[in-house]
């Protein structure tokens, strides 16, 4: 494997994500074809290309971005479940192998995403609002 995102297990399972919503898509009927279909494909592959785009060359914030519309993405196949549970194309959402796999890759990504990107300590936020509150207290009129 040449390439960051190969070898990142996030970008393979939004992969096999994507290859379950192509073969869920090809049991709806052909009116969903412009519409739903493409809307649902749109979004797994979105999720598997933007892992894949961040993880090259980029900043830790930038990747971090990158992310979030992974992320996004990954939400959107979540509601086009439901809309196809509402059209009567799926069961249940909830009991798709696809809303498990989704929300597993979401909270996976979300802490992907949170290690990129350190934390503001707190005491230090304090410590500077405390000297703004403070300057602000002795500034005569």
């Amino acid at each position: 494997m040449s390439f960051k995102f190969e070898k990142l297990e996030i970008w393979k399972e939004a992969l096999e994500i994507s290859a379950q919503v192509n073969s869920l898509t090809q049991t709806f009927p052909k009116s969903e074809l412009f519409n739903l279909t493409s809307q649902i494909q749109r979004a797994a592959d979105s999720a598997v290309l933007n892992i894949a785009e961040g993880s090259q060359g980029q900043s830790n914030r930038e990747f971090a971005r990158f992310l979030t519309m992974a992320i996004r993405s990954s939400i959107e196949v979540v509601s086009c479940l439901y809309i196809a549970q509402r059209r009567g194309y799926l069961k249940s959402a909830t009991e798709s192998t696809l809303y498990t796999a989704s929300e597993k890759l979401i909270k996976r990504t979300q802490t992907l995403q949170n290690t990129l990107i350190p934390k503001r300590n707190l005491n230090s936020v304090l410590t500077i609002l405390w000297s703004m509150v403070h300057g602000l207290w002795s500034i005569k009129l």
